[in-house]
């Protein structure tokens, strides 16, 4: 039997592999768990599913249990079974699956003083929305390896509408935690599971590799502040596909690190793919950014279907960032109702302190959007550069973009590239460039 990592990297290359003609896939499959050696209850150690007692300790006993057991062979599975099994925090281990079965809610405490704090991350420097530490995420991990969140659709509830009632009268101390954090890790699947009402971003790997993410759902109010569904963050080799996100901010984005905290902790989010996604909410669909400052590069993201959406594509940045974002191809995108099909913006997002450097610019080069077709759009798109630093090879091919009555044009400032075959007419920028051989190859 192959052993358990080798399976999750085997998981993240096989879409290399596929036969012509078959429908491209991360793991050439939905992505199942492994056969772990060991296989226990979460109800074994105390834990009781009646959505009434708090079940914290009894996660922390089992992943101890597990944790001691790391030298089994093939690991061990944590079955969470049918019930609500309301709990605190807990940390995850490696080698180890967390399954949740048909019907089983973990539910997170609405007690919020029960959270811990944790240390802002390094590519960071403070709390994302607050100076200081941050909440730790309902589930939690870091420097772990062969992780798998899995089940039969079972659901991870934040019960995050305290948090949002916190963060709208502002009185948050903190900032609030995400539904699911795995950091330094390596070899990690999430799958089948529902992520619910997350304070904050539901989904949140930073600095890991070899990540999938495949058959998930997300779900919260398009009016929660700031319940990103998928956030990766300065992480490589990672692919998200098959999935529905319905989330009140963006559904999908890359990010790496903010300002001088990002530029000097300099990891990148690279070697990225991005398939069969469908999903609503009030801002972007698909985004980088705008947290670019250790870099994105070389993403590859296809069959997106979204409806209601604020923006169709969105890719940020602003000055004072530094980084890079280059080499993303975007295509096969429906779009049904947006306020903009697509925005490449440098003047976006704010500023961890006073200490960044204005003067330090990000580059965005070798962005292609191509075969998008867009209805109940009601303006085109806003390319709009930085003066010093000009958005380059911006390739638009194969762009329909319709109106139920007339479509706001293209706007375009500070940006060089090409376009083919473009509705409503781009803007001059792009359609009197020189660079229409760039969208051609």
């Amino acid at each position: 039997m192959m052993p358990a990592p080798s399976l999750c990297l085997l998981a993240a290359v096989l879409l290399l592999l596929s036969p012509a003609g078959a429908q491209e896939t991360c793991s050439g499959a939905a992505p199942a768990p492994p056969r772990r050696g060991a296989w226990m209850s979460v109800a074994s150690f105390g834990a009781i599913g009646d959505g009434r007692t708090l079940n914290t300790a009894a996660f922390a006993r089992a992943v101890a249990r597990i944790e001691r057991r790391r030298g089994a062979r093939g690991g061990t599975l944590l079955y969470v079974p049918p019930g609500v099994w309301l709990t605190g925090p807990f940390n995850l281990t490696s080698h180890m699956t967390l399954f949740l079965a048909r019907g089983a809610v973990i539910r997170a405490t609405q007690d919020t003083s029960s959270w811990p704090l944790v240390d802002p991350l390094p590519s960071y420097g403070r709390g994302r929305e607050l100076p200081g530490g941050r909440y730790t995420s309902l589930i939690h991990g870091s420097g772990l390896q062969d992780v798998f969140i899995t089940g039969e659709n079972g659901t991870i509830d934040g019960q995050g509408s305290v948090w949002w009632d916190m963060w709208k009268k502002r009185t948050l101390p903190f900032t609030r935690p995400h539904l699911l954090e795995l950091m330094y890790s390596t070899d990690v699947i999430v799958s089948n599971v529902v992520f619910q009402d997350s304070p904050f971003w539901n989904i949140h790997p930073v600095y890991c590799s070899n990540v999938v993410i495949a058959n998930v759902t997300v779900l919260a109010p398009h009016d929660s502040p700031n319940t990103d569904g998928i956030d990766l963050d300065s992480s490589n080799n990672v692919c998200i596909e098959d999935s529905y996100i319905s989330a009140g901010d963006d559904l999908i984005s890359i990010k790496s690190g903010w300002d001088e905290y990002g530029i000097a902790f300099a990891r990148p989010s690279s070697d990225i793919t991005i398939r069969r996604i469908t999903g609503s909410g009030p801002f972007a669909g698909f985004a980088v950014g705008s947290e670019t400052s250790g870099g994105v590069e070389n993403v590859f993201v296809e069959h997106l279907n979204f409806f209601s959406m604020g923006v169709g594509i969105h890719i940020k940045t602003n000055s004072g960032r530094g980084g890079f974002i280059r080499n993303i191809t975007v295509s096969e995108v429906t779009l049904n109702g947006a306020r903009y099909g697509l925005r490449i913006a440098g003047d976006v997002g704010g500023h961890p302190d006073t200490s960044y450097n204005p003067n330090v610019l990000p580059v965005v080069d070798s962005v292609t959007i191509k075969n998008v077709w867009g209805q109940n759009i009601r303006q085109a798109g806003l390319i709009r550069g930085i003066r010093s630093s000009v958005f380059s090879r911006i390739c638009l091919s194969n762009v329909k973009l319709y109106g139920s009555a007339s479509i706001g044009p293209w706007k375009c400032r500070d940006v060089s590239g090409g376009a083919l075959d473009v509705q409503p007419s781009p803007c001059t920028e792009l359609a009197s460039t020189s660079e229409t051989g760039f969208c051609t190859t």
